[in-house]
């Protein structure tokens, strides 16, 4: 089965396809919607595929007495921490607002649905994935009504062990096909030793037939770039204008001319990982008509010899003879001509 699948309209992800930037704004936007239509053009600007924000109901997606906790955090929006959700919370107007924009200037739009009722929106919105933040990845009512709706799924797997991550596959394998998993760590920042990104080649051995990714939240480009390296067919990384801004998101975040860097150079990678199979290459001509080396007679050789592997030198020659890994071959032939010593010895030498 393939493992390439097109995730928004036109874009393929998986197999030979560039990687998929997404831009994850979250709740960078300090609940502003301006300030999130400027971050929808920046993400554009530097070249992500898709800008995404965080959909919560929240009377679905906490119990009462979570709301009613007080939030006395440097980050916080309010006096408890339904206030302070409620202030970074967007409107359905407002979703539909912003997806306008981001039509507008020609990039994707979507959110991490954080509860089934957020889900149900964005389904209605038609976003072109949904995305499963590490917190729900183990919420598997969720994930089967998800994957029901026959919309691509990003998938991250955050404070997931690996037998949860085998039953987040099955479950949305049996109604969708069209999905992909991102191995994450929940930390923010994240730490470099809890990274792990040997977890991409683990699930890119148990999970074949799907893309995987990878969801970063350490600080830099540089360990997103190794995943790239690693095959991740995914990044998520998210994004802000000013990591001095209140939110514990936004010292995990890259500002603009870091997303610009990340996405320049997994393009660069791209384009060096090319082709798996190892051949010479037309650049590698000159070097090899310069520097390739061929088989001499080590000593002069008269027509009619029988040839043995104790009567070759192996030396750059002039003319080009006998590559030197063909020398095996040789051996029990005649030589046609008198070879003299140090001369190279040619296919036209060789009686067939």
């Amino acid at each position: 089965m393939p493992t390439e699948f097109e995730l928004c309209p036109k874009r393929m992800i998986g197999g030979n396809h560039p990687c998929f930037f997404i831009a994850e704004i979250g709740q960078n936007h300090q609940g502003d919607v301006e300030i999130a239509k400027k971050m929808i053009k920046m993400a554009k600007d530097c070249g992500a595929d898709c800008a995404k924000f965080q959909k919560s109901d929240l009377e679905h997606k906490f119990n009462k007495r979570a709301l009613q906790r007080p939030y006395n955090s440097r980050h916080s929006w309010g006096k408890t921490y339904g206030e302070h959700k409620q202030h970074l919370e967007f409107s359905h107007d407002q979703y539909r607002e912003l997806q306008k924009y981001a039509k507008e200037i020609g990039i994707f739009f979507t959110a991490s649905a954080m509860d089934e009722a957020s889900m149900e929106f964005l389904h209605e919105l038609d976003v072109p994935f949904i995305k499963v933040a590490s917190c729900d990845s183990n919420n598997f009512p969720y994930l089967t009504k998800t994957a029901k709706t026959g919309r691509p799924m990003v998938v991250s797997t955050g404070m997931q062990n690996f037998d949860v991550v085998r039953q987040i596959y099955k479950i949305i394998k049996e109604h969708n096909e069209n999905f992909t998993i991102l191995q994450c760590t929940s930390t923010y920042p994240l730490d470099l030793k809890d990274v792990h990104l040997n977890v991409i080649k683990t699930y890119q051995t148990e999970f074949p037939d799907i893309p995987i990714g990878y969801s970063g939240h350490e600080r830099g480009i540089n360990i997103s770039l190794a995943a790239v390296a690693m095959g991740a067919k995914v990044i998520e990384r998210h994004v802000t204008l000013d990591k001095t801004w209140k939110g514990n998101d936004h010292e995990a975040s890259l500002e603009p001319s870091e997303l610009v860097e990340l996405i320049r150079s997994t393009r660069l990678i791209e384009m060096a990982m090319g082709s798996p199979e190892k051949m010479m290459l037309p650049s590698e001509k000159t070097c090899h008509d310069k520097l390739g080396k061929s088989l001499v007679a080590k000593a002069a050789i008269p027509k009619g010899t029988v040839l043995s592997l104790d009567m070759f030198n192996v030396k750059v020659s002039e003319p080009k003879g006998i590559s030197p890994e063909n020398m095996d071959k040789l051996v029990g032939k005649k030589i046609n001509v008198d070879v003299a010593y140090d001369d190279a010895i040619l296919d036209s030498m060789i009686e067939d």
